[in-house]
């Protein structure tokens, strides 16, 4: 799996100030999209035990809510190179929310890697659409997309910032 870019504080990729690692390589490339920089799976640096370090030292700042992945599609990637982040994160910064924007629907990923849901906190799933492009929304940049949250249960709920 490989990442173009770390930007920190990020405000705009989820709640509070965080950590966002922008995942290379999308299947979907969606017509419109904000970031087809991203759709290259070979661009970018692998992500290795020093990323996650280099991540680890901005997630440990107090005023770092957490860690948003996009891209990119980050479901895209490898299942076990993704799970294999995600389960490290989780471990090292468990108060620390995670983010995952997915050009994937929640009942796709339910299907496709249905363990990754288990480390993740908060997902907006769906294609961007130009069609029903919206920019009043947000963290999203269509009307279809939709935002998850993790209930108290592990379940999945449209979260109130829809």
């Amino acid at each position: 799996m490989k990442y173009l870019n770390i930007t920190s504080p990020d405000v705009n990729n989820g709640l509070g100030c965080r950590v966002t690692i922008w995942i290379s390589g999308c299947n979907k490339k969606c017509k419109g999209c904000h970031n087809p920089e991203t759709w290259d799976f070979m661009k970018g640096k692998e992500v290795t035990e020093e990323t996650i370090e280099e991540l680890g030292k901005i997630l440990k700042k107090p005023y770092i809510k957490g860690l948003t992945l996009s891209g990119g599609n980050p479901t895209d990637s490898p299942k076990e190179e993704l799970l294999r982040f995600l389960s490290e994160i989780k471990r090292r910064f468990p108060d620390k929310d995670i983010w995952l924007f997915s050009g994937d629907e929640l009942e796709e990923l339910k299907k496709k890697m249905p363990e990754i849901l288990n480390y993740i906190d908060f997902l907006v799933d769906g294609e961007f659409k130009i069609e029903e492009r919206d920019l009043t929304l947000a963290f999203r940049g269509s009307r279809n997309q939709t935002i998850w949250e993790k209930d108290d249960s592990g379940n999945f709920i449209k979260s109130n910032l829809n």
